[in-house]
């Protein structure tokens, strides 16, 4: 006579197997990220040096092979200077701001949470500077070391993407040739600065650091909107040339909105983002 128990038993049992193996799996996995996490930290922290060398070295000689195919001639040290001084004020710019954000904010500076915040949603409780500190949430890591590597690269791409997307002219070149050519390397100077410090102020727990995220990103598409106005009223602009800007530009505050549209959520509702930036818990926990 056939168990009709013994089936269901067995299932049961696989069941349960399978839940629990199933539940460790996830547990390692967000183990093993958070590992690699603190690791990434770590290595900002100590090799940034070595990183801004290669940097520099890298985008520099990239940038004199730029300057020597240039659109237009070089007659004189003057026209050197008017190409190359864009590509090194792009270059330097994340640079000075990465050092000088560093020497405003280092290590261990514990700075109080500002009274005005942008982040309504949920029910909160504060916590005082130590209490934050001492907190196991406390710390950019997480996802938050993959929000400051990204923050890293698109001052990386997007220097490589207006060396390549903008040819290099000097006064030789058209009034809409140069006007291009410097507004969007300005561009570029100053939002390599805004994510550059943004890095910074993430790196170092600076309880500014979301806003700041906010207002590089609202400045970052007003910039381009402004650029897209300025462009369109050079004279003699060719049509080709303002479609390749236009979608340049378009694609640059696609971008931006995409970005935004990922890291706000985590930015208004992580645990871990409002322990070490706002410093405040749930009142869950």
């Amino acid at each position: 006579m056939v168990n009709a128990a013994a089936p269901r038993s067995l299932i049961k049992t696989f069941a349960e197997g399978s839940s629990r193996a199933a539940s460790g799996f996830v547990v390692n996995t967000g183990s093993r990220l958070h590992l690699r996490s603190v690791w990434l930290v770590a290595q900002f922290h100590r090799r940034m040096e070595i990183f801004i060398t290669i940097w520099l070295v890298s985008f520099m000689a990239t940038a004199a092979l730029r300057v020597r195919f240039s659109l237009t001639p070089i007659y004189s040290a003057a026209d050197f200077v008017e190409l190359f001084m864009p590509y090194a004020l792009i270059a330097l710019a994340p640079v000075l701001a990465y050092r000088l954000t560093i020497a405003a904010f280092p290590i261990g500076n514990a700075l109080a949470r500002p009274s005005l915040h942008f982040s309504p949603f949920g029910r909160w409780r504060r916590l005082d500077v130590l209490c934050a500190r001492q907190h196991k949430l406390f710390g950019p890591t997480g996802f938050m070391a993959s929000l400051m590597l990204g923050l890293l690269l698109n001052v990386v791409l997007r220097s490589y993407e207006f060396m390549l997307a903008v040819p290099a002219m000097n006064g030789h070149a058209p009034a809409w040739g140069t006007t291009i050519f410097r507004i969007m390397a300005f561009d570029v100077i100053a939002m390599n600065t805004l994510y550059a410090i943004c890095f910074v102020m993430a790196l170092r727990s600076i309880p500014l650091f979301p806003k700041m995220l906010g207002l590089a990103w609202l400045l970052d598409i007003t910039s381009q909107l402004m650029i897209a106005n300025a462009v369109a009223h050079s004279p003699q602009l060719p049509g080709e040339v303002a479609l390749a800007l236009g979608q340049l530009l378009q694609g640059n505050v696609t971008k931006v909105l995409i970005s935004a549209g990922v890291w706000l959520p985590y930015l208004l509702l992580s645990d871990r983002v409002n322990v070490t930036y706002r410093m405040r818990v749930s009142v869950q926990d």
